[in-house]
């Protein structure tokens, strides 16, 4: 007898019910944003941008704007040229503890956030540092080198090795092989690498709030107003950092996916 094939309607329902578990909650939160309620709360009693108006005239919301902006890009250019350095050393040489190195360096993004941010904690109170933006910084390099050395390594392990022999050949020297035969084959990979690592330190909250001082980045903020004035604002802010965090990642997956059409 031969074996019944599923249904397709049925595999189709379950996907929706998937995607529907996920997205429903970003669906919610996007309406109450525009909710005319002077609290954080559904039924949808009319519709109004007066929150979004609001957030944008906030003083601390934009102060922890600016701090997330100078956290993220700092620690974006510190992961991804380390990543990049990680990658070139997993790829080009074979050396003792070579597989254990490789294990070690994707634990940050392993471990539980509370656990990094616990060690990364103590590890600062021993050297005697006070926390500040920079431990943050810190902090979210540590987690974000894994993120980015992930597509570089993929791009490295896709690289002709006979295009960098001929330029040896022709007398090139390794700082122009790079310049003129490696990078032009690894800038995409690094401009996703970067805006991974951008977008994953610019929504972190775990991990900062075992090291931030006394300045709070925009996740810290909004953390704090939730448990003390909860309003639409909250939802308008997070609303936003949802797209933006969405367009980031679209454009990480656009730069691969052109550059593999290209080759």
């Amino acid at each position: 007898m031969p074996r019944q094939q599923p249904q397709p309607r049925l595999l189709a329902s379950w996907s929706i019910l998937v995607y529907a578990f996920l997205y429903l909650p970003i669906a919610v939160l996007i309406a109450i944003s525009f909710n005319d309620s002077p609290i954080l709360s559904l039924p949808f009693k009319g519709f109004t941008p007066r929150w979004y108006q609001q957030s944008f005239a906030d003083q601390a919301l934009q102060a922890a704007l600016v701090n997330s902006l100078k956290v993220a890009g700092s620690a974006t250019l510190l992961a991804t040229f380390l990543g990049l350095l990680a990658a070139f050393a997993i790829y080009r040489h074979q050396f003792f503890g070579r597989n254990t190195f490789r294990i070690a360096l994707n634990l940050p993004i392993l471990l539980p956030g509370i656990v990094t941010g616990v060690a990364m904690l103590a590890y600062f109170s021993d050297l005697g540092w006070d926390l500040s933006l920079w431990t943050v910084i810190l902090g979210h390099t540590v987690f974000g080198i894994p993120v980015a050395c992930g597509p570089i390594l993929t791009r490295l392990a896709q690289f002709p090795r006979s295009l960098e022999e001929a330029a040896y050949d022709l007398g090139a020297k390794p700082a122009e092989v790079f310049r003129d035969v490696l990078f032009p084959y690894l800038w995409s990979a690094l401009i996703s690498a970067a805006l991974l690592a951008f977008t994953l330190s610019f929504d972190e909250v775990v991990v900062t709030i075992f090291l931030t001082g006394r300045e709070n980045t925009l996740p810290m903020e909004i953390w704090g107003r939730l448990r003390t004035n909860i309003t639409p604002e909250i939802a308008a802010v997070a609303t936003l950092i949802s797209l933006v965090s969405g367009v980031l990642v679209g454009l990480s997956q656009g730069t691969q996916m052109n550059a593999d059409g290209r080759r």
